[in-house]
């Protein structure tokens, strides 16, 4: 016996849309949750995927084969396996908006003497103009935080500079390794571009070399002149990896970089630790210091490698920067909180100490924050 034919005009029933946006959505979470684990994860890269980023002797910090933070576990923290669980769980992850409207500025070319003009750029990123220097934190241009183009952490700030508005660049820091700090299509095309002088901590410099980028490696506490600036490496605590097996191979790092007009201080990514490195980075008064305020949640697992606005608040205070500038936010949605929640609790904690509503600021990207001219000497 035949099947009966199916209607002309009968059509096979699709998924509705409210169960299509749910599928899109596990879907994405998925392969979101895939991506960050495998960066973070070893047991899950193949050992192939290990590099030998730099070669010295056993130190404080290095035991010949990795770098650790001293006086703590090399690895630190809670467990990644329950992290990824819960992100893919959307167990207490809040919901972050696609896009954040920015309106970008076109920066000025050059700033002469000793003014200051700093704009926030998005997530650490930042664009220092003074005494005849552009100099850069960080810079990430690119719309993924991530080894892939097509997977991972996406921008929901568009940055407050568009590249091609970006003035030369004469030096740039670069903190550590991670996908959201060392951003490789941005850096290739600086270095074509501008030639800029290129510090970085321990073991970068292997990787920029091997994309065609020459970059001065430092130690902590080692030192680097680029033109009227000193560069000095200093000690903060977090961890490096690229491919996950390659976890700790390569130095990261804070900065100070010292100019006549006063210090600059860059704690790059960083977690409290021990709670001493902010002082042992206070070499002079600090004009401006640059302080990472957000991806802390959850703290079981986040406190040893990022600090909250709490935390952010007491490293201003041990440094007393004459201004600060909040990063590390509202940009890639690392981590649990929502997106505002860094600035807000930042803005709590500033009322509760005291400080002027001035002195540590979390701008808008694109927003210039000058600084006033230091007194005469």
């Amino acid at each position: 016996m035949k099947a009966a034919r199916r209607p002309a005009s009968a059509s096979i029933p699709g998924p509705k849309p409210r169960e299509m946006r749910t599928l899109l959505k596990r879907t994405g979470t998925f392969l979101l949750f895939a991506a960050v684990a495998f960066c973070f994860a070893p047991s899950l890269v193949p050992p192939f995927l290990d590099r030998l980023y730099y070669r010295g002797p056993e130190s404080g910090h290095f035991d010949g084969k990795r770098f650790f933070n001293p006086g703590f576990a090399s690895h630190e923290g809670g467990s990644p396996r329950t992290f990824f669980n819960r992100w893919a769980t959307d167990n207490g992850r809040a919901e972050w908006p696609e896009h954040v409207p920015v309106i970008p500025t076109v920066p000025a070319r050059s700033v002469e003497g000793k003014e200051m003009r700093v704009i926030w750029i998005g997530h650490a990123t930042v664009l220092i103009q003074t005494e005849g220097l552009n100099i850069l934190t960080d810079p990430v241009w690119s719309e993924r935080a991530s080894p892939f183009s097509f997977i991972g952490p996406k921008r929901v700030r568009a940055p407050g500079i568009r590249l091609e508005d970006l003035p030369r660049i004469d030096l740039i820091v670069i903190s550590h390794n991670h996908y959201d700090h060392m951003d490789l299509p941005t850096l290739k095309l600086l270095w074509a571009r501008d030639r800029p002088a290129i510090i970085t901590s321990l073991g970068n410099d292997a990787i920029l070399r091997d994309q065609g980028i020459e970059a001065t490696a430092l130690d902590w506490t080692e030192a680097a002149k680029v033109g009227p600036a000193r560069v000095i490496a200093e000690r903060n605590h977090h961890w490096s990896s690229r491919w996950g097996t390659d976890r700790n191979r390569a130095l990261w790092s804070a900065f100070t970089i010292e100019l006549p007009g006063g210090n600059i201080f860059f704690a790059g990514d960083t977690g409290l630790g021990d709670g001493k490195w902010p002082l042992e980075a206070a070499r002079g008064p600090v004009r401006l210091a640059i302080l990472p305020i957000g991806a802390y949640e959850p703290r079981d697992f986040m406190k040893t490698n990022h600090v909250n606005p709490e935390e952010a608040v007491r490293i201003f205070e041990m440094l007393k920067p004459e201004a600060a500038l909040a990063i590390h936010w509202g940009t890639f949605q690392l981590t649990f909180e929502p997106i505002d929640e860094p600035r807000q609790k930042l803005e709590a904690m500033k009322r509760a100490r005291g400080i002027a509503p001035g002195r540590f600021v979390a701008t808008e990207a694109g927003q210039v924050f000058s600084l006033p001219l230091p007194p005469a000497s």
